[in-house]
């Protein structure tokens, strides 16, 4: 309840502020985005603080979720109204098919261990960025045309328009996108998160009656899946160009997503919201101090690990 009485209040506040105009807007194109990153850090944290395990590749879900969103929602446009609605309907099916993928990735990798586990989940995040680079796709009065050469290879009308190009990516997306949607999107994914933690706590006396850890723990993976993929409809959503790039998708978002949880707390859904609050505000709000930025940043981490908000055993 704490949890969600202050996810409340600082959306209370940042509403007056935007209404108001007093927030400027870098901070208020940022909004976004934060709830993006918050929304990746609770996913995540299913998998590393309650089920116990390390994935290294959650940014393939949120790839996933973004690009067949973005699909769904580039070839909607116009077709579906209002916005909302279709917004609601690619939600819903960038959610499902990232964890259909959770599913999928997770019969098999959830029976290995520590580092087998992290390697794993590492080449998957890399291999969906990869294939989706190689996709063309395009649509005509004739219907859809896919090629893994290059656009020309679709052999589309002259009026056919391309929705995947490559590693171009997709381009004229509706910005469909706002804060809003993000901060209820966090309500729902602290409460799964919450909902996994009593699974995990009772974890002993499950085992001991005879449940099915391993079915469990396939649950909570591709509900974290699923909510990555949530976040990646979000972050698609809101931006004019969406490209499956290393920085967007790739090792580092992984690793970034990860930072999040650790500093966070691992356990913690408390722990993730102010981490990835803070560490997406902070560069701009250094962005003055351009000689000491790193050094207060390394500062701002530190203080972090030493402050940790992981629930203590």
């Amino acid at each position: 309840m704490i949890t969600y009485l202050m996810v409340i209040v600082v959306y209370a506040v940042i509403q007056v502020l935007v209404t108001s105009g007093s927030l400027s807007s870098l901070f208020t194109g940022l909004l976004v985005p934060i709830c993006t990153y918050i929304i990746l850090a609770i996913s995540l944290n299913l998998v590393v603080g309650f089920l116990g395990e390390l994935s290294l590749g959650h940014a393939g879900f949120m790839c996933i979720g973004a690009f067949t969103s973005a699909f769904f929602s580039k070839c909607m446009k116009g077709v579906i109204e209002p916005d909302l609605l279709r917004f609601m309907i690619a939600l819903l099916i960038g959610a499902v098919c990232a964890g259909i993928f959770g599913i999928l990735i997770g019969i098999p990798v959830l029976r290995l261990n520590g580092d087998y586990l992290a390697i794993v989940t590492l080449a998957f995040g890399e291999i969906i960025k990869n294939v989706i680079n190689v996709f063309y796709i395009g649509k005509d009065s004739k219907g859809l045309h896919f090629s893994m050469k290059d656009s020309v290879s679709l052999n589309m009308e002259p009026d056919g328009k391309i929705l995947l190009n490559g590693p171009q990516g997709i381009s004229g997306t509706p910005k469909d996108s706002t804060f809003t949607i993000g901060f209820i999107l966090i309500l729902i994914s602290s409460r799964t998160g919450r909902a996994i933690m009593a699974i995990r706590d009772d974890r002993i006396a499950a085992e001991s009656i005879g449940i099915n850890i391993t079915k469990y723990k396939l649950i909570a993976f591709s509900l974290s899946a699923a909510i990555a993929g949530m976040a990646g409809v979000l972050y698609s959503h809101n931006l004019s160009s969406l490209m499956a790039t290393p920085q967007n998708f790739g090792y580092n978002m992984s690793i970034m997503i990860l930072v999040f949880v650790v500093l966070g707390g691992i356990g913690s859904v408390r722990g993730s919201i102010i981490a990835a609050a803070i560490l997406t505000l902070l560069p701009e709000l250094l962005r003055g101090l351009s000689n000491y930025r790193m050094l207060i940043y390394a500062i701002v981490l530190i203080v972090m690990m030493l402050f940790n908000w992981a629930p203590k055993a």
